[in-house]
C-alpha cells in the first residue's frame, strides 16, 4: 500500500483562512485599503451618492467622494504560505450598521481606519469592537492635507484601552496595508491566547 503524502504548508488541507473586518467612518478609505491589498479582484457594493442622501452623508473633508459602500467590500490576501486573510470592509454610515453584527461573526479582529481630520468619525467603530471584545488596531490613514499626529496622540484622543495598537498607514499602498494587517493578526493572536489561558487558569 502506498504511503500517504504528508501535509505540507502548501496543501489546501493545512491552509488557514482568517476573517478580518475593515471598519471606520464615512470616506476614511476602507474600500481603498481592501482594494489595494487584495490579490483577487475585490467585490464592491458601491453606489453613487445622491441628492437624497446629502442631508445624512457628511462629505465635509471628503468633498471629492462620489460613491459609498452600501453592504460590504470583500478581498483576500495571502500573508504567508498557508495563511490567508479574508477582508470584509464595513459600510461607514449609521443607517447601514445593522450589517455589522452579521459581518463580525467569526472575525479574528478588525482594523479601524481613522482620518485625523475627522477623528470623531471612528468613535462608533472603536466602541463597537471594545464592547464586543473583538481585538482591533487603529490605522491612521495619512492623507496629504491632514495634520500629522503621532500614534500616542491618536491613542489618547480616542481614549483607547491600554495596549491597543495605533499604526500610521497609506491605504492606497499595498505594502503599507499589509503591514497593518500583519500587526493586527499578531495582536489578535496575543489577545486570544491570553483569554484562552485565563479561561483554563
Amino acid at each position: 500500500m502506498a504511503a500517504e503524502k504528508p501535509d505540507t504548508p502548501d496543501d489546501d488541507s493545512s491552509a488557514l483562512a482568517l476573517k478580518i473586518l475593515v471598519a471606520g467612518g464615512f470616506g476614511v478609505g476602507k474600500t481603498t485599503l481592501v482594494g489595494a491589498v487584495s490579490e483577487i479582484r475585490p467585490l464592491r457594493t458601491e453606489e453613487l451618492l445622491s441628492e437624497a442622501g446629502r442631508p445624512v452623508d457628511d462629505t465635509c473633508g471628503v468633498d471629492r467622494k462620489v460613491t459609498t459602500t452600501v453592504a460590504m467590500d470583500f478581498g483576500r490576501i495571502t500573508i504567508r504560505s498557508g495563511l490567508s486573510l479574508y477582508l470584509f470592509g464595513t459600510p461607514g454610515q449609521d443607517r447601514f450598521w445593522f450589517l455589522w453584527d452579521e459581518l463580525s461573526t467569526g472575525a479574528l479582529g478588525a482594523v479601524v481606519l481613522a482620518d485625523t481630520r475627522r477623528l470623531e468619525d471612528c468613535f462608533p467603530a472603536v466602541d463597537y469592537f471594545e464592547h464586543r471584545r473583538i481585538p482591533f488596531v487603529v490605522a491612521v490613514n495619512c492623507f496629504a492635507d491632514a495634520r500629522a499626529y503621532g500614534a500616542q496622540d491618536v491613542s489618547r484622543a480616542l481614549d483607547l484601552d491600554r495596549g491597543t495598537p495605533v499604526v500610521l498607514c497609506d491605504a492606497r499602498d499595498r505594502d503599507s496595508g499589509k503591514e497593518v494587517l500583519i500587526r493586527l493578526v499578531e495582536y489578535a493572536g496575543r489577545v486570544h491566547t491570553a483569554r484562552l489561558l485565563d479561561s483554563v487558569g
